[in-house]
């Protein structure tokens, strides 16, 4: 290299990203991104490797393909590699994968994350969803103490659909009718004080007292205290489940009565709705998916790509939950 292209060259390391200027160092001393996230992805799945088709344990070694190792199972003599039956399968372009995940963390949309990585908005599209498809599992397993619920309404979206059930609208849109309807989807959020949150879609229109009951009941304590605003399903629910219950009436201008409010979910709410706003409007069948994905940001359970990538197929061994 000319001396003249080194100094172009080097003027332009101040401008590297943390995760550019890993990748570089890695390169200088031989190993290849895509070698890394490969190690990274291998010792993730090592220690419960087994066939996905017997589920037996007894395999050896069978070759290379793609960069990974492949195995063959002795009992059923099936092929399979690490990221067989995993939500990254089939998927390529390995060495993009940690940078991929640095766009998740910092809620990059999948045109500015294609342009980032030099890829088609389409794989971005398709690595968000697999990415998020088992990360999003890891929650709370209940909520104690005081728990505060509400609900969320947001416009029901065939976003992306093939076959629309009726006239497309553009960047989101309005509703025809007034107040809730089954033009809406509903949010049911539920968070206690120690900041622990679960997130149902609980479908189109009202919130009901039957879907409480099938929400709820199983992740909330007995002994817990529920505190809502007037809605008549949350009385009516916690009555027949025999939990403790207090409304507190905001149609009225009361916010809070001692510890009872519902500050903290409706705070929640806010920052959801904030997040949501730059994608313009979300695809209803995608919806679990975001909230999972809001989930891992609030909560900032996951602040690594490394850390998001070992929760895509499924380990949280550094996440303790409730």
């Amino acid at each position: 290299m000319r001396p003249a292209e080194w100094i172009t060259l080097i003027a332009q390391f101040a401008q590297l990203s943390q995760r550019q200027r890993q990748a570089s160092i890695a390169l200088l001393c031989g190993s290849a991104p895509h070698d890394a996230t490969v190690a990274l992805l291998e010792s993730v799945v090592q220690p419960r490797l087994a066939c996905h088709a017997c589920h037996s344990e007894h395999l050896h070694r069978h070759g290379h393909a793609h960069g990974l190792q492949r195995y063959r199972c002795v009992p059923c003599g099936r092929t399979f590699n690490a990221l067989t039956g995993t939500p990254l399968a089939r998927l390529r372009h390995k060495s993009l994968w940690l940078d991929y995940a640095d766009c998740l963390l910092a809620s990059d949309s999948v045109r500015k994350a294609a342009s980032q990585l030099g890829v088609h908005r389409n794989t971005t599209f398709r690595w968000r969803h697999r990415f998020l498809s088992l990360a999003k599992t890891d929650r709370p397993h209940g909520l104690h103490g005081i728990a505060e619920a509400d609900e969320l309404y947001l416009l029901e979206s065939e976003k992306g659909s093939r076959h629309l059930t009726r006239p497309a609208r553009r960047r989101g849109g309005h509703a025809h009718k007034r107040g809730i309807s089954s033009e809406q989807v509903c949010i049911l959020i539920a968070r206690d004080r120690t900041g622990q949150t679960l997130d149902f879609v609980t479908g189109k229109g009202a919130l009901t007292k039957a879907q409480l009951h099938h929400c709820l009941l199983p992740v909330i304590d007995k002994d817990v205290l529920l505190v809502t605003d007037g809605h008549a399903a949350y009385r009516a629910f916690s009555r027949e489940a025999g939990i403790s219950h207090q409304a507190v009436n905001l149609r009225a201008g009361i916010r809070v009565q001692g510890a009872a409010h519902v500050q903290n979910v409706n705070a929640y709410h806010s920052r959801l709705r904030q997040w949501l706003g730059p994608f313009h409007g979300v695809a209803t069948r995608y919806l679990p998916n975001y909230l999972g994905w809001r989930w891992i940001l609030d909560a900032r359970r996951i602040r690594s790509p490394e850390a998001l990538l070992k929760a895509t197929l499924g380990a949280f061994p550094h996440l303790t939950v409730t």
